[in-house]
């Protein structure tokens, strides 16, 4: 195939993670799930394998691919078989309608899409409405697959600038954009994160109930696990009540989670009756872990917590609460190796400690720019800096802080979800004149989404159609559980004041 040659010499290809420590470390365990595990051998042989199964589908370096599968070793095979092939990965998650789907597979022109049979059903129509050719696999068929294949040697020949992952984000619109990020970035993200933050060694157990189509857990996870020879042990799904076995099971050495999970194993009390001796690293990002949850796992479990931040523009890490200080709870630290950071005002002139404004982010994890999206590139980085539309406050001791969101990003259990996105999808009910979403304080989940509607005249429907409505159309995590049927208040001009609005967050509200 003209341009897919392999090239086992030195290449920037971030696949190289994975075939340096394969011929490093063979025989240690990369990936577990229960009773099921990979060693980096059978990693790297099933990643080359699929390599060629792509290639044989003419698949080529550049070629856009989709990635729908959930946390099994799978992911990780397919993940660095893409990459091997000099493609570029465009994870999606399992749980997303055909609808969204279609969109990531139009917007990326995606020439495959790779989808996990349990969830296969949602991608296979997306597939066909846009005329992408799809292949369902699972446990049985992929092993027939790669069985029936040679494995490719080497990984293709990339440069450090050419895109490796497409990761798609709601930024500052309503319509999801895909963030460019390059094998440098994720490959310098990942280095430096497991040296200076995670201290990984072979011997390191992380936790893996982090989505591996996510940035957090797909670079922080899997991409340090594997620069590093450690083990990741997934968890498919999480739940609190699974987790304290796993860990003492697995003797899990670091722990990676959003604020959510935190709360969720904290409230579970579970952990406090299992043996956690092992585990010596706590991680928390996504959004801000509450000092007191923070406190409650550092007291309880002897544990160093460690609250980062980044964004999926960013690789995603730019900063942290570093092991060694400065460290302070309820701050996002300072920035990692080779990163700066500044509080800037609108015209993005640095502004001094102590005052508000928005943060920018310079350095090797800002991603390329949005895909084929220039405006909203040059609007994002600006003379280098990228704009991440968070408010903050840099403190004289260097610390940042996080003290408002500019976007009106709602951020439920470590998820992201936009307001326009659901909103657009109210307004197709037939009885929806206006709509607002936005998010309430949850106990558990951070943030829970809210939808006020207001009706056309003459119609009538109820808060659980509506809350239906969107529910058949949207990932679960993203429809509003409280529906409000009422006038949305407006200013002078007739928009929607968002922060006028007020939603009950009462839980008999919710729906089972």
């Amino acid at each position: 195939m003209p341009g897919a040659s392999a090239e086992p010499c030195a290449s920037a290809n971030l696949a190289t993670l994975l075939t340096s420590t394969a011929e490093r470390v063979p025989s240690r365990t990369a990936l577990r799930l229960a009773a099921e595990s990979l060693s980096y051998a059978e990693l790297a042989d099933g990643s080359a394998r699929m390599a060629g199964v792509l290639r044989a589908r003419g698949v080529g370096p550049g070629d856009r691919v989709g990635l729908m599968v959930p946390n099994v070793p799978a992911f990780a095979v397919l993940y660095f078989a893409i990459l091997r092939a000099g493609a570029v990965v465009v994870p999606m998650n399992p749980l997303l309608k055909a609808r969204e789907v279609r969109h990531y597979l139009a917007d990326s022109g995606a020439v495959l899409l790779l989808a996990w049979e349990d969830q296969a059903g949602e991608g296979r129509a997306a597939a066909e409405g846009c005329g992408t050719r799809h292949l369902v696999v699972g446990p049985g068929s992929l092993f027939e697959l790669l069985a029936s294949q040679a494995p490719v040697p080497g990984v293709a020949g990339r440069a450090a600038d050419d895109t490796a992952v497409i990761l798609y984000t709601s930024g500052t619109t309503g319509t999801p954009k895909g963030a460019e990020l390059t094998h440098d970035n994720l490959a310098r993200n990942t280095e430096v994160c497991a040296r200076t933050l995670l201290r990984l060694g072979e011997d390191d157990v992380i936790f893996g109930g982090l989505p591996l189509f996510h940035s957090f857990g797909q670079v922080v996870g899997l991409n340090c696990a594997v620069a590093a020879g450690a083990c990741l042990t997934l968890l498919a799904r999480f739940d609190a009540a699974e987790v304290p076995a796993m860990i003492e099971r697995d003797r899990v050495t670091v722990l990676l989670g959003v604020p959510t999970m935190y709360a969720a194993l904290l409230a579970h009390g579970g952990l406090r009756t299992v043996d956690t001796s092992a585990l010596r690293l706590c991680v928390s990002g996504g959004a801000a872990l509450p000092v007191e949850v923070l406190h409650g796992f550092e007291t309880a479990f002897g544990c160093t917590v460690l609250e980062g931040y980044g964004l999926s523009e960013t690789s995603p890490v730019a900063s942290f609460n570093h092991p060694e200080g400065p460290r302070r709870p309820g701050t996002i630290g300072t920035p990692i190796e080779g990163v700066r950071m500044r509080v800037q005002d609108d015209l993005g002139r640095p502004l001094p400690d102590g005052e508000a404004g928005e943060i920018a982010v310079s350095g090797h994890n800002v991603m390329k720019g949005y895909w084929r999206f220039p405006e909203a590139t040059a609007e994002t980085i600006v003379d280098g800096w990228l704009r991440t539309g968070d408010i903050g406050v840099r403190d004289p001791d260097g610390l940042f802080r996080i003290v408002d969101r500019k976007k009106d990003l709602i951020i439920r259990g470590g998820f992201n979800v936009y307001p326009r996105e659901i909103e657009e999808v109210l307004y197709q009910h037939p009885a929806v004149a206006e709509a607002a979403v936005v998010g309430v304080p949850h106990p558990t989940h951070g943030e829970e989404i809210a939808a006020v509607v207001t009706l056309k005249s003459g119609t009538t429907t109820a808060p659980d159609e509506l809350r239906d409505f969107v529910r058949a159309r949207v990932a679960p995590y993203k429809y509003p559980r409280l529906v409000r049927i009422a006038d949305l208040p407006k200013g002078p001009t007739g928009k929607i004041l968002r922060r006028a609005i007020t939603v009950s967050a009462d839980p008999a509200d919710e729906p089972g």
